[in-house]
């Protein structure tokens, strides 16, 4: 692959990570004991390894539940797209590599 592993993320590297880059980042919401979550997963590394004009990283919700709160994950898997800082995008659910892309494009 690229440069483009997906990384993790936490509340402590966040602002540095996502809120402070130009990048458009995809974050991926996930669980360990979410089924959909296990399914999505693959999908977007495969992406990642693909794109390197858009950073991954994901969100463990059990390890960072303030994230999640501060952006009203209710459900997941769910995908955020940050541009330049905002929000710009998001999915929930699981969904195919082709509609991710249409997603971040």
């Amino acid at each position: 692959g690229g440069k483009n592993m997906i990384k993790h993320i936490n509340k402590e590297n966040f602002k540095t990570e996502i809120l402070d880059s130009t990048e458009p980042i995809l974050v991926d919401f996930f669980a360990t004991w979410c089924g959909p979550c296990n399914m999505i997963g693959p999908v977007v590394e495969r992406l990642s390894e693909e794109r390197d004009d858009v950073e991954f990283f994901n969100v463990d919700v059990d390890k960072n539940p303030d994230l999640a709160m501060k952006y009203r994950i209710q459900s997941i898997p769910a995908l955020v797209l940050f541009k330049d800082g905002e929000e710009a995008n998001r999915s929930i659910g699981f969904i195919t590599k082709d509609k991710i892309e249409e997603l971040i494009s």
